[in-house]
């Protein structure tokens, strides 16, 4: 890229007002990317990490580990919550592999010293889990799946009905934020919202319900970007007709902004 170029990216998205919805504490990688290109990001978590009462069944799964061919954390948030008990406890068995679901975690798993991960490295999601090889036939493996409450059944069902023996174990809590949406509404109400991220559906869900009647009708006519087709089902589910599908992570929705707003 010339320096030309360089310039008419670098200011694309300047003094743009973005909003990004990742969970707080989650935002911080995204949020710096965009203030690299001049815009003004808008923090606006629309989920909250929470953490369990009950921890007991992780450390029942890290005095068991040694029964599982297999252990998969579905996201970053899982590796944090759920290695923060088993590692207590324990080092990790050698012989238990590990998978996971996106670079995040896979980041995260290393800085725990978990650095052979079977995960996908295109799309970003269960489905993409399942299409690799080792997944394939899954006769006679036991499988624990470290997530939160309420994550899809999907990954856990399907190697189930390839021959294996699935466990799961909730090592957080997903809630909706109870969060002002005044600054949101301010900005809509002065025509400076210009865009928003969101990275997933129930997120998206309680986004819908946190800015309420008037904020929703702002909302549907908003240019966002979904990292995910999946979200973006959603969202038109939702009644928003400024869809934009990206590419998976924050790499993705950066791109897809830049490219919208060129």
């Amino acid at each position: 890229m010339d320096a030309a170029a360089s310039t008419v990216v670098a200011g694309t998205l300047a003094g743009k007002n973005i909003v990004v919805t990742r969970p707080a504490g989650q935002a911080t990688h995204l949020a710096e990317a965009l203030i690299e290109r001049g815009a003004h990001p808008v923090l606006f978590p629309v989920l909250a990490i929470e953490e369990i009462e009950d921890t007991a069944p992780l450390q029942d799964a890290a005095i068991r580990l040694e029964q599982y061919d297999w252990a998969v954390f579905v996201s970053p948030n899982a590796v944090e919550r759920a290695l923060a008990v088993v590692l207590a406890h324990r080092r990790w068995p050698d012989g238990v592999r590990v998978a996971t679901v996106g670079h995040s975690s896979e980041q995260a798993l290393a800085r725990h010293g978990i650095g052979e991960v079977v995960a996908p490295q295109e799309r970003f999601d269960s489905e993409a889990l399942l299409e690799l090889p080792p997944f394939a036939d899954m006769t006679s493996q036991r499988v624990i799946i470290f997530r939160g409450d309420g994550g899809r059944d999907l990954f856990g069902d399907t190697l189930k009905a390839r021959g294996a023996v699935v466990d799961y174990v909730v090592c957080y809590r997903r809630a909706k934020p109870a969060l002002d949406p005044a600054p949101l509404l301010k900005l809509w109400g002065d025509g400076q919202l210009d865009a928003l991220t969101v990275t997933s559906s129930e997120g998206l869900r309680n986004l819908y319900e946190m800015v309420g009647k008037l904020g929703q009708s702002w909302l549907k006519k908003t240019p966002t970007f979904v990292p995910h087709a999946r979200i973006a089902e959603q969202a038109r589910v939702l009644g928003l007709t400024q869809v934009i599908l990206t590419g998976p992570a924050d790499a993705g929705l950066l791109a897809g902004l830049i490219e919208h707003f060129s």
